[in-house]
């Protein structure tokens, strides 16, 4: 069995004395494992860093074996992410959601948009909302996917401010109110046609409670995990950024 394919490095873990185990998000074989003898070299390991775009050739005797992987390094994302504290925890949040995609089954929709996101990790003012609609992909993919775009109740694309947190489904403001201490706050960033506009603390704050609740209750709790550590330091972060950004002072004024 043999295949090539290209690929993020979403993690890796020693085995053995020098060899590591690559997992690696692929565009045709989805979250991939496999081995990669030496890896732990100083040759090797500046290239199996978590983010960094590679081509990989794994081959196994049969299908269902853990196989070998050649690596070879195409892009190097890795130095440049690590000198940015939210890239990073924007980083191990989404390897963290990966994890839970079943192993070789392909998604090119997350695929691609996890691409995006590598790209952008490091411009810390907008790196939050990727990751916040990332985690919104997430769920679709899964089959847990929100209706953001009309009203439940009106039916209306307009003016949509909440989401019920049994349904999915936005309510607008007019709707909401009689309502507003059982519903989730959709912040508009997250409205179609607001995605080009910086968020505020509050906005961001709001997408993370949003995507967190549906996380929890579809993802997580079912397989009896945890949210990964790295979001909660992913939100504080990017909230304190938010707060002090040029954006967030214009708005006072």
């Amino acid at each position: 069995m043999e295949w090539t394919d290209e690929g993020t490095i979403i993690g890796l873990k020693a085995h053995g004395e020098s060899a590591v185990i690559l997992e690696v998000m692929t565009r045709d074989h989805g979250r991939h494992l496999g081995l990669v003898r030496g890896g732990r070299s100083r040759k090797a390991q500046p290239q199996l860093q978590p983010g960094n775009h590679v081509a990989v050739t794994w081959r196994a005797r049969l299908d269902e074996h853990l196989g070998e992987y050649r690596v070879e390094l195409l892009t190097s994302h890795a130095a440049r992410l690590m000198a940015v504290p939210v890239a990073l925890y924007g980083l191990g949040t989404i390897a963290a959601l990966l994890r839970l995609l079943p192993e070789r089954d392909p998604h090119p929709g997350l695929y691609e948009g996890f691409a995006v996101l590598i790209a952008h990790l490091d411009e810390q003012r907008f790196t939050p909302a990727l990751v916040v609609r990332f985690e919104l992909a997430m769920l679709s993919e899964l089959g847990f996917g929100l209706d953001l775009a009309r009203c439940a109740v009106t039916g209306s694309p307009d003016d949509l401010s909440h989401v019920s947190p049994k349904s999915g489904k936005a309510v607008s403001r007019r709707a909401a109110q009689p309502y507003l201490d059982r519903l989730l706050a959709l912040p508009a960033f997250l409205v179609e046609g607001q995605g080009g506009r910086e968020p505020s603390a509050a906005e961001l704050l709001a997408g993370f409670a949003l995507t967190g609740h549906f996380l929890r209750r579809h993802l997580y709790e079912p397989r009896g995990l945890r949210e990964p550590p790295e979001r909660a330091r992913l939100i504080e972060l990017a909230t304190r950024i938010a707060a002090n950004s040029p954006a967030a002072d214009s708005s006072t004024d």
